[in-house]
């Protein structure tokens, strides 16, 4: 795996309403912001918005995808726009860095969330160690 590498898309289905309430009870997190239709326009967004950790989540689940999981290092992401319920994500990334640390062969990457229409939610980036297969020759 060698900077260019480009992973496979994640691509989700539309954020729903249900969604974000079930996120909601499972996070803990009840700001109304995320569920009422009228806390969100009073809040600026013209109506409710996802919870920044379900995008984030939607990252991991990328990121596992494309790495095994033990061996993710590092995974941050950074919010450029809101994500509204009916926005499909899609989960791109691409490898930017290969270097030994640590007594490992790690990888660094480029994550970047887009929405159907192409507009960019998140931008990120996260380290693996490649596991030893990858290693050998690649």
């Amino acid at each position: 795996m060698q900077p260019g590498h480009t992973f496979p898309p994640l691509v989700k289905e539309p954020v729903t309403q249900m969604q974000l309430v079930r996120y909601a009870g499972a996070s803990g997190d009840f700001n109304p912001v995320h569920t009422v239709e009228a806390v969100g326009r009073a809040a600026g967004f013209g109506g409710p918005i996802a919870h920044g950790m379900l995008v984030m989540g939607f990252a991991a689940q990328a990121v596992a995808s494309w790495v095994p999981l033990r061996s993710v290092r590092r995974l941050q992401v950074r919010f450029v726009d809101v994500t509204r319920p009916g926005d499909a994500l899609t989960v791109e990334g691409t490898v930017t860095g290969r270097r030994a640390e640590a007594g490992e062969d790690r990888i660094t990457a480029e994550l970047v969330i887009r929405d159907q229409e192409g507009r960019v939610k998140a931008k990120g980036s996260f380290e693996a160690a490649l596991p030893v297969q990858a290693s050998r020759g690649a």
